[in-house]
């Protein structure tokens, strides 16, 4: 009895120190205190004597992370209560339970490999890499993503999200080693180094700006509202209003102006008149917004560019979409039950798109466009046909609540920045729409839950960095080195053991 005690103890500490480490991502963004609890977890695996016991504490930990880190999974079922609320509570245990089956298997195959700690480092990495693109991906708060305020996060540039949660992972390693060993001078040393990396800012000279300037338009439409009929027409005015409003700086009118994702209710065929109205309103300059489009009997949420007259000159179609949200695995089956994707309008889901793909903008350059969910995936951003000028996302983050899950996805958002030394304007519904630099700082911004517009100087590009050239494929080949020792050496071990029994 005091054995199974003591495993619910420990494994509830676990699930404790998860929670805690959850405080490194956004809203609280206290990257020394996701350290610390790393620093618990590994401490918790090099005292677990089996693979099954260390398996318990990184489920443990990984749930306890996810569902502190996560709770805005619960907005998108509050936005229609009657039919979806009963959903919140499982979605959101099942989906953070699911994922920390990525952390516990880390932590078993880590112990299964050598009772040593190190193997850890790259099997938690490599789990990580696996959470981000097995079942289509959901790599959202990678450790890597709590440290975009400060100085470690401008690795993003060189060695992409993966390289630096492997960085990340290691020196929490360093820590657990070294006070381990009873050097508590050299670790007190260690710590004092890993915390002032961790608490001091990013900070250089501003990046240089160019002659363009983009304005982000946010409506600040709540999502109970968005497609509420009485609500429509002013939503629509107000956007009419604030792309048709003086320019901040008369020296300084607007290139381009950009609206959230699925600005208007109607879909691209419907809605002749109301992209005359919208390149009315901008007075001749161009437009790109987000826009549901149908193609016979399907669906795809997508973005338009406009030109002078309302004519749409350019589109894209979102090619990663939410599951569940956009579209539902087993929808036929699940579409005899009522159930079907959150966010779609038309139909039971969207369709995806070709792929990633750049919008000539003219004296602006291209862009590359992304919508919601994409600037999640460091990949998609990655796989675009070219380098482009500036990135440009077009979001509706009121499905994510009013302030960790849209806290947490600009975060992202400067990741991809960061990773490929562009800038980009990145506007939303209900905020925060911002221009990002090069380098991943907010250079202008309107807050969440706010209406109005920004008018901003779009910075100059970086160089193209190591990741936007190499991608994964370095850190990729780091884990499969770490992991192709420890192998070997548990092979080592087995065959000594072997021949010692034998004698």
């Amino acid at each position: 009895m005091t054995f199974i005690s003591n495993v619910w103890v420990r494994f509830a500490v676990a699930v404790g120190v998860g929670a805690f480490a959850a405080f490194g991502q956004a809203p609280y963004d206290m990257p020394v205190l996701m350290l610390m609890g790393l620093v618990c977890a590994i401490e918790m695996f090099r005292r677990s004597a089996t693979p099954k016991q260390a398996a318990a504490i990184g489920w443990g930990f990984g749930f306890g992370y996810f569902l502190h880190g996560w709770t805005w999974l619960v907005s998108p079922f509050m936005v229609d209560p009657e039919r979806y609320a009963w959903m919140a509570p499982f979605a959101l245990v099942l989906m953070c339970g699911g994922l920390a089956l990525f952390w516990g298997a880390a932590f078993g195959a880590a112990r299964w490999l050598s009772p040593r700690i190190w193997p850890l480092v790259f099997c938690l990495t490599a789990a990580e890499m696996l959470r981000g693109y097995l079942f289509t991906g959901f790599p959202w708060g990678m450790f890597s993503q709590g440290l975009v305020n400060i100085w470690p996060g401008q690795a993003l540039a060189a060695i992409g999200p993966y390289g630096l949660t492997l960085l990340f992972v290691a020196a929490a390693y360093c820590v657990v080693r070294i006070f381990a060993g009873r050097r508590y001078g050299t670790g007190v040393g260690v710590s004092v180094v890993l915390v002032s990396l961790l608490v001091i800012p990013f900070s250089m000279p501003a990046a240089p700006l160019g002659d363009a300037t983009i304005r982000m338009v946010q409506p600040n439409a709540a999502q109970k509202d968005k497609w509420d009929p009485f609500m429509i027409p002013q939503f629509f005015e107000r956007q009419l209003a604030l792309t048709r409003a003086a320019p901040v700086s008369a020296d300084a009118p607007p290139d381009l102006i950009l609206w959230a994702e699925t600005a208007i209710p109607w879909t691209l065929d419907m809605a002749d008149g109301a992209l005359s109205q919208i390149s009315f309103a901008a007075g001749g300059t161009p437009v790109v917004l987000g826009v549901q489009r149908r193609n016979d009997l399907q669906y795809y949420n997508s973005a338009v560019l406009l030109g002078p007259a309302g004519e749409v000159l350019q589109t894209y179609d979102k090619h990663h979409l939410v599951p569940f949200g956009e579209y539902m695995p087993f929808g036929d089956f699940l579409s005899n039950f009522g159930i079907r994707s959150l966010a779609s309008q038309f139909g039971n889901g969207y369709s995806s798109g070709a792929g990633a793909a750049l919008m000539d903008l003219g004296t602006l350059g291209q862009a590359l466009p992304l919508i919601c969910y994409e600037a999640v995936f460091a990949r998609d951003v990655n796989a675009a046909p070219a380098r482009p000028a500036f990135l440009m996302q077009l979001t509706n983050d009121a499905w994510f609540g009013k302030g960790q899950g849209p806290l947490q996805h600009l975060a992202q958002a400067r990741m991809r920045a960061i990773e490929q030394g562009l800038p980009m304007a990145r506007v939303a519904n209900t905020g925060v729409s911002a221009m990002i630099d090069p380098w991943g700082r907010v250079t202008q911004s309107l807050g969440l839950n706010e209406a109005g517009f920004i008018d901003a100087r779009l910075p100059l590009p970086r160089p193209p960095t190591l990741y936007s050239r190499w991608g994964e494929i370095p850190a990729l080949i780091v884990l499969l080195i770490g992991l192709s020792i420890a192998a070997m050496l548990r092979q080592r071990q087995l065959q000594f053991d072997a021949k010692r029994a034998d004698s």
